[in-house]
């Protein structure tokens, strides 16, 4: 059985792919914006060429499975190219998406009479009250009035939406009304994107769900239409294989239950990546690490301790809430793409702007103009021009420093100076993003490896290492493809909740064991429609709890399977006031817990991938030397000459000191002088702060 991952970024679409002997093979394309299928065909070519055979039969195997991570609707949702979206919900209630929770702005105090309220993504002319009401205990007090459900539909046709969301009250403990509702604008608009927040988010807390049902029907359509374009294209090539989508929770899905629930895929590409990093941290036993992932267009930062991947369900995607369990990784605007320029005050930023894939860097030759981080490193020497990719973009430094100048000549350095402070400047903006995750936290960032991926990753991080004190960088064999990478180890499965809403002296453990219940039995059913069977399927559950009067809960993953009674209720209790004393440094046995959502993790149970091993260093470390370049390492001493080391001609157990730099067909590593570097077994890059 071969696996392919596949992850389109904003400037490269990465591909790796595991064939039957265990062997990892790396392949990039550039990005296609105005159509992603046809970079993500581009790089299947590469890799079918690769093994000898034409892209039809390379797709022709029936056990071929490619699991592929999209930044697709989550850019749409930030750039603001989504649906026009129509919302029905509890007459009286149609105002909760604006109202939420009294933020003005996520990005700035509620108080700040400035800045232009939130404006919602469904206008109130689209919303509309729909006379029903289900009750808190899930009895219908209210039918629904299918009358309002139809004098709707005739606005929303009249004003030709393309997606209809439906949110009424208390539908994640009884769904009746909603599916109804649902069922009628099926029937009524044919070709719109209909979805419920009973089918995207069934639990409490109504602003919550009714946007993460709003953002999913916004971003459904262009989903949608993009899975059905691909899965055609696949089609006509003969395609025979299996096709998962990577979901921002980290788990992979049949592209069917992606498109109907197109919210998931939000964060897809960035949330493969801490599964790759734990990985790569068994090579060095540590379980304490930071994920980094520098792309083209945005810095990607988890912290993982203990081997845990950090999950979140208040995910701010721009001005939208999304409030499903997400992997939680922050995002800086700090790229190889990132475009630097002078602020009000006469000083350099970079970022949040970016070049992307068209036109990209200046030095892409492919009408770029503005200085780019990448500018900047091919300037300092960093970066070959001849060997970028292989050889398969030729830079061009002269455009590369006439970029430059753009700063340069404001701030009244050469080019060479403010190609320093550019590369500075991006690091900083770097280091400030993982320091405040980390304080956020509570922890030491020096006690914490990191794992360095993207293409622009290992230029600058150990750069970025050196200025926060950590003593270890990872820097994987595949960091240019890191995303693809993290998706080999990614779960086949699913997340699934359901609202409990009790304090521990009014639980009915009857009503929780059925919802438990009720929730594995839908995970079989999901996961054996992807082929899956029984005894392959992993079966995770979860309890999200609090303290009474605390605003924010904790997950607890110490439920056991099978029937809870009162002892194991006890058992869960004593688990939560433990990681909550963990978490926080203080626990509060004698307040009374609370109780709020069940959860359940379903996975198909794999084997861990194995890695495998290049031979040992046979030779000196010398003899692996291809050339020498002209690198400015510091302002002071000007440009040094460094050694530039083959990459492919390294072997396991060679040492580098630096400064130095190791040049891979699909991206560059740079050692600074504080670190040596050495190659392990499996071809990872371990640089130690000497």
């Amino acid at each position: 059985m071969t696996r392919v991952t596949i992850d389109v970024g904003g400037t490269f679409t990465d591909c790796l792919v595991l064939d039957e002997k265990g062997e990892i093979h790396a392949f990039k394309s550039q990005t296609t914006p105005e159509d992603p299928t046809v970079g993500f065909t581009n790089v299947l070519e590469k890799a079918a060429a690769f093994f000898g055979m034409k892209l039809p039969q390379f797709l022709s195997d029936a056990g071929l499975l490619i699991a592929h991570g999209t930044t697709l609707s989550t850019n749409a949702l930030l750039t603001g190219k989504i649906a026009k979206v129509g919302l029905l919900a509890t007459e009286g209630f149609r105002d909760t998406l604006q109202v939420r929770r009294g933020y003005k702005n996520v990005n700035t105090t509620r108080f700040n009479l400035f800045v232009p309220p939130y404006r919602p993504l469904v206008p109130r002319y689209l919303r509309f009250g729909i006379h029903e009401r289900t009750l808190y205990t899930g009895n219908i007090e209210t039918p629904l009035c299918e009358e309002d459900v139809h004098t709707a539909i005739l606005r929303l046709k009249e004003e030709k939406v393309d997606a209809v969301a439906v949110c009424f009250l208390h539908s994640y403990i009884n769904p009746l009304n909603e599916r109804k509702a649902a069922e009628i604008c099926r029937r009524e608009m044919p070709g719109a994107y209909i979805t419920a927040s009973h089918e995207v988010l069934p639990v409490f807390r109504e602003f919550e769900r009714f946007s993460t049902t709003v953002v999913s029907a916004a971003v459904g359509p262009i989903t949608e239409n993009y899975l059905k374009t691909l899965k055609t294209k696949l089609a006509d090539l003969g395609f025979k294989g299996t096709l998962y989508m990577v979901q921002g929770g980290g788990m992979v899905q049949s592209v069917e239950e992606s498109a109907r629930r197109a919210v998931s895929l939000i964060c897809s590409g960035p949330a493969a990546a801490p599964s790759g990093a734990i990985r790569l941290g068994q090579s060095i036993d540590s379980d304490n690490l930071f994920s980094v992932d520098m792309g083209g267009t945005s810095y990607d930062v988890c912290l993982i301790r203990n081997g845990v991947i950090p999950t979140t369900d208040m995910n701010w995607v721009g001005e939208e809430l999304v409030a499903m369990k997400l992997v939680d990784v922050p995002s800086v605007g700090a790229g190889g793409g990132s475009i630097a320029w002078i602020n009000s005050l006469g000083l350099m930023q970079v970022g949040p702007q970016s070049a992307g894939a068209d036109p990209g860097p200046a030095c892409y030759g492919k009408g770029g103009s503005e200085p780019t981080t990448t500018d900047a490193d091919l300037v300092l020497g960093l970066v070959p021009a001849d060997y970028f990719l292989g050889g398969e973009i030729a830079l061009r430094e002269d455009l590369a420093r006439e970029a430059v100048r753009k700063v340069a000549e404001p701030l009244g350095l050469d080019i060479p100076q403010a190609a320093f402070t550019l590369f500075t400047t991006v690091n900083s903006v770097m280091a400030d993003k993982m320091t405040e995750i980390s304080t956020k936290h509570g922890y030491d960032i020096r006690d914490f490896a990191l794992v360095v991926g993207g293409g622009a990753g290992p230029v600058h991080g150990g750069h970025v290492a050196e200025q926060l004190g950590i003593p270890k960088v990872i820097i994987p064999r595949f960091a240019a493809t890191y995303s693809a990478f993290g998706m080999l180890n990614m779960e086949v499965g699913r997340d699934f909740a359901r609202s409990i809403i009790s304090r521990r002296s009014l639980i009915d453990l009857e009503r929780v064991n059925r919802l438990l219940v009720e929730m594995e039995e839908e995970a079989r059913q999901v996961l054996g429609e992807l082929g899956v069977k029984p005894e392959g399927i992993v079966l995770r559950r979860s309890l999200e709890m609090r303290y009474m009067g605390q605003f924010h809960e904790v997950q607890v993953t110490d439920v056991p399977l099978g029937r809870i009674g009162p002892q194991e209720l006890e058992g869960i209790v004593q688990a939560f006031h433990r990681f909550h004393k963990d978490l926080f440094t203080f626990d509060m046995p004698e307040r009374e817990v609370e109780f709020l959502n069940a959860c359940v993790k379903a996975a198909a149970r794999r084997e861990p991938l194995q890695l495998a091993e290049i031979p040992q260093a046979s030779g000196k470390v010398e003899d692996c030397v291809k050339r020498r370049r002209s690198v400015l390492w510091d302002l002071a001493k000007g440009y040094q000459d460094t050694p530039v080391y083959d990459g492919e001609r390294l072997g396991a157990g060679h040492r580098i000191a630096g400064p130095a730099i190791i040049e891979e067909r699909a991206t560059t590593v740079v050692v600074p002088g504080t670190f040596e570097c050495v190659v392990d077994s499996v071809k990872n890059y371990i640089l130690t702060r000497r």
